[in-house]
């Protein structure tokens, strides 16, 4: 008997936490929502192009640039774009960013952490270097670990190459 009434107790228990987890919006559900507007390779829809917004940034300016093999260098057309992302950066002053850096799926796992977050360093070193405050940018490097394609070809692996900007709070951030 006192088995049955424990194991009700549990059961009611459960079921109240389950109900409860399912009405409450937890920061990466209101974070995968934002992708709603997402197209194809994370790029965001023309819908969203808000000033100020992940979507003005990303159509308006740049959010990414593309590294060579095995290069933390900037191209000629990064450095265009991060002049781009600064002057943008100075417009919307209470915004402040993650710089996201990204390596292909070749070399080992800890090479290309190291290479990745040497790329979003460069970003952001540029980025400070053009009169962004170094409060607004922090970086992460996520390696190989999140390919925009997936093959065995140089058209794949160019594309995973990449530092990309993100807004994580200010104005207009979502």
């Amino acid at each position: 008997m006192r088995n049955t009434v424990s194991f009700k107790i549990v059961v009611a228990l459960a079921s109240v936490l389950a109900l409860s987890a399912c009405t409450k919006k937890s920061k990466t559900a209101a974070g995968l929502d934002s992708g709603l507007n997402s197209g194809l390779n994370g790029e965001q829809m023309a819908g969203s192009d808000v000033a100020g917004s992940q979507g003005d940034l990303a159509h308006n300016v740049g959010d990414r640039v593309y590294f060579e093999n095995d290069q933390t260098a900037l191209t000629a057309e990064a450095s265009d774009t991060l002049l781009k992302q600064a002057n943008w950066l100075k417009k919307y002053d209470g915004v402040t960013i993650q710089v996201e850096g990204h390596a292909d799926e070749r070399g080992t796992r800890e090479y290309n952490i190291s290479l990745s977050a040497r790329r979003a360093t460069v970003v952001r070193s540029f980025l400070i270097a053009q009169g962004v405050e170094s409060a607004r940018i922090s970086t992460i490097a996520y390696g190989k670990e999140r390919p925009v394609k997936l093959c065995d070809a140089e058209s794949c692996w160019s594309q995973n190459r990449r530092a990309v900007t993100v807004i994580t709070g200010g104005a207009n951030a979502s």
